[in-house]
């Protein structure tokens, strides 16, 4: 070993001998803290206060002599931790300092809660990431005050906590009036109750639901008690047993008359572009007008981003592109887009959406002659939403989306030893622009301004190559509306005044040159509205009412329409909720549904206006009463209503069998119950949903006056789970319902005068409807700048052949033949994004 590594080990040795004996030196020099007290009671004229046995062996270094009596207390302090409590001049307690420590948890959703204040006189501390904190407070009379932004404050003295073990505290929501989230995660993450007694989605905390790995709107609805689909497609919702018609479909304050791609299976609305969606099924605000069975509104993003952000991403029906650009410090700009994938490529995905939206039309059946090829649909859509915040008292808003669907197919025969190609097609498409101006003219008063224009346009070309015979058919709906508002806010109370404007242009053509036939009408409906409406929060928030009327007057008929709207809840405790919803409504558009002629069968329904006789303005009235209970993770919710709704017609019921060809105008009334159990458990949430309706037709006109709605799904039930962590989202789920009513021929009788006999109207079921979803969706890192995400779904796991519809046709044997459609069978997708 060299010469200079023995030195080096021996002044390490000797550096730690002499380190040692400074150390014992040093407990040399300390005394017995109670030895130190009576010198400092002596010179100062002090007492000291302590529990028997609580400063036994403790020694400390003596403070200087000269020091005063609050730097030698200071001195004992920072040796010792113990909490010196100047009582009066003459008396100074001693006591241990106490150490608080616990879980911090939701009292409801039973969730960490992160970033919590707890303080203490000077003492401070945050929660971590799984809720824990621990902090020492000087004596066991200190008050705790714990604090997290939506939950009640706790002020509680160090005595009344859990001394011994870092317990569990649980924390209740606090809804303050300008909060509108009432309850957080009502099925999902992501689902919410509003304050405004709307159900609403938050996609920016949304996990995932069973089968999907969208966030597709008009899919994600159906989760809900109060809605489904009797045909599994979107673009055909019913809301308490209402026709699709009678729903109001909003984007950004845009009505809408498209909603669907593939005609329906997938919504047209870019889930990347929506941010928020809100969910009406009773006690409208009085702004809104039309959708007499429910409203469904879709926001975009309202905050200005200060930084760039795109997703790419790819699934097994087509690609996305969404950006978000900020274009200064008070605007920024988000464009989206997507297109489906059949010029590139047809996946299996895409062949089972085909072959459903093409059964039984068309495209499928035709001359064994008559060769097709071809065949091709194509989808697409894109949206623009531009912020602009020009002072802190303005902000401008522009919307743009664009809707398309493209159907077409080749047809060949020969035709005098001549090979004759022709093509038939159909396309939907839609236009909207949108513009919201707000001013905050201060703290209690706002206008806001909006304007809209939404155009919707159905055409379809049906060649028939035998005849040499074209037809052409168009719907074309074009509406623009301005609305005016003032909304005044002080105190507990929120007042809003408002104007309403609307105009609807709806045309039909059909158009046949041999022989040569026209038909084209064209309908246009004005209507103006004035509208006020109160609503009163209690300051503990316990209680809230609002209450409106809407005055309409429709023009071209000299109509004036009231309609009263009322909504109230009340808390009882911090766990029970109840409510009571009541709205009058009205709507002056519907729609025609022709299940075997219209555009080539695949697109089976056309907007029409009211003309207030045959096609009478639909009328709605509908009163709900609801009961809400929450704790520990669990929610029981459950509503009572009935709903009447007056002017629908039979063209409008998606009548497939008796009154198929029907021409007449009845109501419906509807009443029913709804229940959803929900149970948070760590990271699953477990919900089981339940709903009942009685639904019944009356048509004065008809054979039966009254028989069960095409729509009366009187049970149907839904059992689902997710797990969601921050790396994987996994969800499964079973849809149950019963039948939809259906009319049959007569057995043995199945027809008379060349007819089909019926029997009772909508006396049989078609076969229950069962279908098992599941779906997972994998987050990861990739680097600082880029995030990923793949996922699959699979619909129907079972594979079961589900009916949504059967219709009859007598043949040439003097016989019925039976036809049924049915739901989407065995359906897999995977999707790949990529954040940047």
């Amino acid at each position: 070993m060299p010469p200079n590594k023995y030195l080096l080990l021996l002044l390490l040795f000797f550096f730690t001998i002499a380190f040692l004996q400074g150390q014992d030196n040093d407990q040399e020099n300390k005394l017995p803290i109670e030895n130190i007290l009576t010198k400092i009671e002596t010179a100062h004229n002090v007492i000291f206060n302590y529990k028997s046995g609580l400063l036994d062996d403790i020694v400390v270094f003596e403070p200087h002599k000269d020091l005063d009596l609050s730097a030698k207390i200071e001195s004992l302090h920072n040796q010792t931790n113990l909490i010196f409590t100047i009582v009066s001049k003459a008396i100074i307690t001693i006591s241990k300092p106490v150490k608080i420590c616990g879980y911090l948890k939701d009292e409801y959703l039973q969730e960490p809660l992160e970033g919590a204040t707890l303080t203490s006189n000077s003492k401070y501390t945050i929660s971590d990431k799984e809720g824990y904190f621990e902090l020492e407070l000087n004596s066991l009379d200190d008050i705790l005050s714990i604090r997290f932004i939506g939950f009640k404050t706790i002020e509680r003295q160090a005595r009344y906590f859990d001394l011994e073990q870092c317990g569990v505290i649980t924390m209740y929501e606090h809804h303050e009036m300008i909060s509108t989230v009432l309850l957080k995660a009502y099925l999902v993450q992501g689902i919410d109750k509003d304050s405004d007694w709307t159900t609403s989605i938050d996609y920016s905390e949304f996990t995932l639901l069973p089968g999907l790995i969208e966030s597709d709107v008009l899919q994600t609805v159906q989760a809900l008690p109060s809605i489904l689909s009797t045909d599994e497609t979107v673009s055909n919702l019913n809301i308490r047993g209402g026709s699709n018609d009678q729903n109001l479909i909003l984007w950004e304050n845009i009505k809408m008359y498209q909603t669907g791609h593939f005609f329906g299976l997938m919504s047209s609305f870019n889930p990347h572009m929506t941010q928020k969606a809100t969910i009406i099924n009773n006690g409208s605000d009085v702004s809104f007008t039309d959708g007499v069975s429910g409203t469904i509104h879709m926001k975009t993003d309202r905050k200005i981003n200060s930084d760039f952000e795109g997703i790419f991403g790819i699934n097994f029906l087509n690609a996305e592109l969404f950006t978000n650009i900020p274009i200064s410090e008070k605007s920024s700009l988000q464009v989206a887009s997507r297109k489906s994938l059949d010029e590139f490529v047809r996946t299996p995905t895409y062949k089972v959406y085909f072959d459903r939206i093409t059964q039984d039309n068309e495209i499928q059946n035709n001359n064994s002659e008559i060769a097709k090829s071809d065949q091709e649909f194509n989808f697409y859509d894109a949206s623009l939403r531009w912020l602009y915040n020009p002072s802190e008292k303005d902000f401008i808003r522009l919307n743009f989306i664009h809707n398309s669907n493209d159907l077409g197919f080749n047809e060949t025969t020969e035709l005098d030893d001549n090979m004759i190609t022709r093509q038939s097609k159909v396309s939907q498409s839609t236009l909207g622009f949108g513009l919201n101006y707000t001013r905050k003219w201060n703290k209690e008063f706002e206008t806001i301004i909006n304007t809209y224009n939404s155009d919707y346009k159905l055409q379809s070309l049906n060649v028939d190559i035998v005849s040499n015979q074209l037809f052409l058919q168009e719907n074309i709906v074009s509406e623009t509306g301005i609305k005016v508002q003032n909304i005044y806010t002080k105190n507990l109370w929120k007042l809003k005044l408002g104007y309403d404007f609307t105009e609807t242009k709806v045309t039909n053509l059909n158009d046949i040159d041999l022989p040569r036939f026209v038909r084209r009408d064209e309908e246009v409906l004005r209507e103006h509205a004035v509208y006020g409406q109160a609503k009163f929060s209690n300051a503990a928030n316990d209680f809230a009412i609002r209450a409106g009327v809407r005055g309409n007057y429709i023009t071209k008929f000299q109509k004036a329409i009231i309609e009263p709207r009322l909504s109230v809840r009340k808390a009882l405790g911090n766990h029970i909720e109840v409510e009571a919803l009541g709205e009058f409504k009205h709507q002056n558009v519907s729609q025609i549904v022709n299940f075997q002629n219209d555009f080539l069968g695949i697109e089976k329904r056309r907007w029409q206006l009211t003309e207030n006789d045959s096609i009478p303005i639909i009328k709605s009235k509908q009163a709900s009463f609801g009961i809400l209970y929450k704790n520990k993770g669990w929610l029981l919710d459950s509503k009572l209503y009935y709903k009447t709704v007056d002017g629908i017609t039979t063209q409008s019921q998606s009548f497939t069998t008796k009154y198929e060809f029907a021409r007449e105008q009845g109501s419906y009334d509807a009443y029913g119950f709804e229940f959803l159990c929900r149970k948070k458990l760590n990271d699953f949430n477990n919900w089981l949903s339940y709903s009942y309706i009685n639904n019944k037709y009356t048509f004065e006109d008809l054979e039966e006056i009254e028989f069960p709605s095409n729509f009366d799904i009187t049970h149907s039930f839904a059992l689902g789970s997710t797990y969601s962590t921050d790396s994987w989202n996994i969800s499964a789920g079973i849809n149950y319902r019963i039948g939809k009513p259906t009319s049959i021929p007569i057995k043995n009788n199945e027809i008379e005068d060349g007819d089909i006999n019926w029997d009772v109207a909508n006396g049989e079921r078609l076969k229950d409807y069962l279908r098992i979803d599941a779906s997972t969706l994998y987050k990861f890192k990739i680097s600082s700048t880029f995030r990923s995400e793949v996922g699959a779904s699979v619909w129907n796991i079972s594979d079961r052949k589900n009916a949504i519809n059967n219709y009859f046709r007598t043949n040439d044997s003097d016989s019925v033949d039976k036809f049924s459609r049915f739901s989407l069978g065995l359906t897999t997708n995977a999707v790949f994004r990529l954040y940047f």
